[in-house]
């Protein structure tokens, strides 16, 4: 993680469809000045409301993460933010005329290739962290998520369904955004085609299909050309794990252990270190770094004409 905040240097952009909500949706990234941080605005609304990507603006975390002000809400943010995270853009706007972010294939590889396309480049100021001191435990039946004490970015992560192409899986990492681009990144969405029609009934899933998402029936992969990785199902929970990670604000150090995790249990690990400020410290820059030359490597942005 280099020491100094990034934007981008120029604007991308998208569109898709929805995986929950099934609707056609625009997408436009901007550069932002520097600790600015992560912002939605919702340009379909009257007065184009501002949602900031921050655990403390979580609505919903059935089966995706929601952020919400007042009326305005982005859903499915958690692949856009794995992707600010693993390419280390820590100041955008993303501008949405829909309710929920598209699916685009279910993984973060397409926002990484527009990312790659927006040209990252570094701010001025340098980039906080918070680095994990004491151990961090949150748990759900047997569901676990710890965070223990690092100098890195680790991730050890365990599922375990009752399906036989998935059952028992673990991968572990220690994060850099070359790892998280070729190990990470490609890793899919999915899910079983018997719940399908119950997640259609109940408002879910309305967008879902093999373009967007790995589907199993008993006994077998239905999307042509099989997984991407042989253990692709614990590599894309490791992925919305890394998405949601990043609505603290700030990139972490330290070792995240989960077991069997989920997108409400990542909210409640995102509340634990909000509340329990003694187990971590925050840090400016990286230890070893020394301050660059002014006016070198630097870019200067200008905020948006709208008020976040």
């Amino acid at each position: 993680m280099p020491p100094y905040q990034h934007t981008i240097t120029q604007e991308v952009r998208c569109s898709g469809i929805g995986l929950h909500s099934g609707l056609e949706v625009n997408l436009i990234i901007k550069p932002a000045p520097a600790n600015t941080g992560i912002i939605f605005r919702r340009t379909d609304l009257p007065g184009k409301p501002s949602v900031p990507a921050h655990y403390k603006y979580i609505t919903d975390t059935t089966l995706a993460t929601t952020l919400g002000v007042g009326d305005a809400s982005v859903a499915t943010v958690e692949h856009l933010m794995a992707a600010f995270m693993g390419m280390g853009i820590d100041n955008a706007l993303v501008e949405i005329d829909g309710p929920e972010v598209p699916s685009l294939d279910g993984s973060a590889a397409p926002f990484v290739l527009m990312l790659n396309k927006a040209r990252p480049v570094k701010q001025r100021e340098k980039r906080a962290y918070i680095r994990i001191i004491e151990p961090i435990q949150v748990r759900c039946e047997d569901k676990t998520l710890s965070i223990y004490p690092d100098n890195s970015l680790k991730i050890t992560y365990s599922i375990d369904f009752n399906h036989p192409l998935i059952q028992q899986q673990s991968y572990s990492m220690t994060f850099s955004e070359e790892t998280f681009c070729q190990e990470i990144a490609n890793a899919r969405t999915f899910g079983f085609l018997y719940e399908v029609q119950n997640l259609k009934e109940n408002g879910f899933a309305l967008g879902g299909s093999l373009d967007n998402a790995i589907v199993m029936d008993d006994s077998s992969i239905l999307n042509e050309g099989g997984l991407r990785f042989e253990n692709e199902f614990v590599r894309h929970k490791i992925l919305d794990l890394l998405g949601d990670i990043a609505l603290l604000g700030k990139p972490i150090l330290g070792h995240i252990v989960v077991h069997k995790s989920g997108h409400a249990l990542h909210h409640r690990l995102l509340q634990k270190i909000g509340i329990q400020t003694g187990r971590w410290v925050e840090c400016a820059g990286f230890l070893g770094q020394h301050n660059p030359q002014p006016g070198v490597g630097y870019v200067n942005v200008v905020a948006p004409t709208a008020p976040f």
